[in-house]
């Protein structure tokens, strides 16, 4: 439900009562992933989807029968289901939702208001919810953040409580969504076996744009509009101003290798190299390629990329490490203009963070919905 945090702690704030249906577990080619939400206020204003479509008005019953008696549900849909072929899932997927009431004086909601307001402020949090086990436990929340203790809704059952904070910490820490499975072993405190979805929230991923240039202001916009936090580094103040770039987070005025050096980097940002020119290039990518970073492009024609690769060299940059430019930047679109070409960009950074192939999906035999742990963000650390 963090997916609509902005506008469901409006409604907390607002004193509403409302449900909020979560995407608890998926198969085949359902198009929303474990973590989207759909909620539905007591008027019954909705907002979010939790199927694309497919489900949403039978969805939307359910979480107007939770408002008004106050039970938690779990519901699964699916093409081989009849009832669920009947309300329109029609794609061939199976899709697991919980149905939960946050009600005024309901104890979950002052844990659910919490995680709102921090996935708001874009903090580091991870909201657990309890999808099987004791009935009494189904839907109650528990959220976990790197600089506050862990607040919880399962006060009743202690042993939970103790190990669903664990593995929600563990999960934050690794920046992953997951369903996992705490308790039943049999061990003495170990509590009911339970079930829980961990939907975990990180700051937004950086994108840095190096060179202030026409094609920049247009991957500056769709940056934004992918969810990272942009910042436009260019060492020419004449260019590099927020009226050529509104919607920049953060501009930064100096040589771009001295900007990276000296900045918070992590396996989650993008590094768009556009300078076209050695002096800012060379020494920029000969750092740029030996951090940890998801993705390291460069703008340039074949011929720039085969200098400038020869000049690397000559800078003393292995091959190991030259083998992560993504040069000439992007995926073959046959872009010409700078929104054409910033797609093609941003098409390379979504198919490098999700695992897909860059390939047209028709005739393709690789799945739609690619498994976000596959791919290299799910294996260093995301946030769904």
């Amino acid at each position: 439900m963090l997916d609509i945090a902005t506008e469901l702690h409006g409604w907390t704030e607002q004193d509403r009562d409302f449900a909020v249906a979560t995407v608890v577990a998926v198969s085949g080619s359902a198009p929303r992933r474990p973590g989207a939400a759909l909620a539905v206020d007591a008027g019954g204003t909705v907002i979010g989807s939790v199927s694309g479509g497919c489900v949403e008005g039978a969805v939307y019953d359910l979480c107007r029968q939770a408002i008004e008696d106050g039970h938690p549900v779990r519901e699964r849909f699916g093409y081989s289901d009849d009832d669920a072929f009947a309300v329109g899932l029609t794609c061939g997927g199976v899709i697991d939702i919980l149905v939960t009431p946050v009600r005024r004086g309901d104890p979950a909601r002052p844990v659910l208001a919490a995680a709102l307001a921090a996935a708001i402020r874009g903090e580091a949090a991870a909201l657990a919810l309890v999808t099987e086990g004791p009935a009494e436990l189904l839907g109650l929340p528990l959220l976990v953040r790197t600089d506050a203790p862990a607040t919880s809704a399962l006060g009743a059952q202690p042993a939970v409580e103790r190990a669903a904070a664990g593995q929600a910490a563990a999960l934050l820490d690794a920046g992953r969504t997951a369903h996992v499975t705490v308790g039943g072993d049999g061990s003495p405190g170990c509590g009911p076996r339970t079930g829980l979805l961990v939907v975990a929230n990180l700051p937004a991923p950086r994108m840095i744009v190096f060179g202030a240039i026409d094609f920049a202001s247009a991957l500056v916009r769709i940056g934004r509009f992918l969810g990272y936090h942009v910042t436009l580094c260019d060492a020419r103040p004449v260019f590099a101003t927020a009226a050529r770039f509104p919607e920049a987070d953060e501009i930064v005025v100096d040589w771009p290798h001295r900007y990276l050096e000296q900045t918070e980097t992590d396996a989650r940002t993008v590094l768009c190299v556009l300078t076209h020119d050695a002096k800012f290039d060379i020494p920029l990518l000969r750092l740029a390629l030996t951090l940890p970073v998801a993705y390291v492009g460069a703008m340039g024609s074949r011929r720039t990329h085969l200098d400038r690769n020869a000049r690397l060299r000559e800078a003393g940059l292995p091959e190991t490490a030259l083998a992560r430019l993504r040069s000439p930047i992007g995926l073959d679109l046959g872009a010409h203009s700078p929104e054409e070409t910033a797609l093609s960009i941003a098409a390379e950074i979504v198919a490098l963070r999700r695992g897909g192939t860059g390939v047209p999906l028709r005739g393709a035999h690789t799945p739609i919905h690619h498994d976000e742990a596959d791919g290299p963000e799910g294996r260093v650390g995301s946030a769904a």
